[in-house]
């Protein structure tokens, strides 16, 4: 299946998604987001089920927000806990919205399935001058031999390999990236464990067969861990923040 499927793939396991995916850290969001004018025009773009747009609103309480996603079924779990927030099926090549109509454009989990030039220019025509792109992702600690293990039998990410190579890029009229980093982890279950591989495109995508053999070989795994119940396993992480000014 090819990568434009894949992006779109998520609506399948909202609740996978929801369930298995880690929130932001507010540190990270905060400095995204930092220094825009009063009660600014905020777009989260590849929203999913809302976990940055929360964070948003959390961080930025006067931001007038609203939610893009190219998967109606995501924004429709999106809408489902925050009915307040306006939303709009979309993509970074193609905006629904209006010339120099935004202060700040963020995407969470998102960059690596655009074309970045196109994206750019895409966004450097809703952004305002002086405006924001914010990019920022959670990845995994693969330094961390039974989380390296797990990844391999998840099979690594677009989003993972585009980190591994070297980070994100933009393009005009967008100048260049800042980054910052967190390192953190989050207590896991078996059963959020399983969510969160549900909730990836390889295996939503995958042929049946070969997504039973993925699970098997996880189940094997946590039970070396001894994961069993609601006993929990520490997932460490590592958050990619990026920021941009639109010139």
């Amino acid at each position: 299946m090819g990568k434009r499927e894949r992006a779109t793939s998520f609506g399948a396991q909202t609740g996978a998604y929801e369930s298995g995916r880690p929130d932001y850290p507010a540190a990270a969001v905060q400095w995204l987001l930092a220094d825009l004018p009063p009660a600014p025009i905020v777009v989260d773009l590849g929203a999913g089920t809302g976990k940055l747009t929360r964070a948003i609103a959390a961080a930025l309480p006067a931001a007038r927000l609203s939610a893009v996603d190219p998967d109606a079924e995501m924004l429709e779990a999106l809408r489902a806990a925050d009915p307040d927030v306006p939303t709009a099926v979309g993509t970074a090549e193609d905006l629904p919205l209006a010339d120099a109509s935004t202060d700040a454009v963020v995407l969470g989990q998102a960059w690596h399935w655009v074309d970045p030039a196109a994206a750019s220019a895409e966004l450097g025509r809703v952004v305002k001058p002086g405006g924001r792109l914010g990019l920022i992702w959670n990845i995994r600690d693969g330094g961390v031999e039974w989380v390296a293990r797990l990844t391999a039998i998840m099979h690594a990410s677009d989003a993972e390999q585009l980190i591994a190579d070297g980070g994100p890029t933009v393009a005009a009229p967008f100048g260049p990236l800042e980054c910052t980093t967190w390192s953190w982890v989050r207590p896991m279950t078996r059963a959020r464990l399983h969510a969160m591989a549900a909730s990836r495109s390889y295996l939503i995508t995958c042929p049946a067969q070969e997504r039973r053999e993925i699970v098997a070989a996880m189940d094997e795994l946590f039970d070396e861990l001894g994961l069993h119940g609601e006993a929990t396993v520490d997932l460490p992480y590592t958050t990619f923040a990026y920021r941009t000014t639109r010139g």
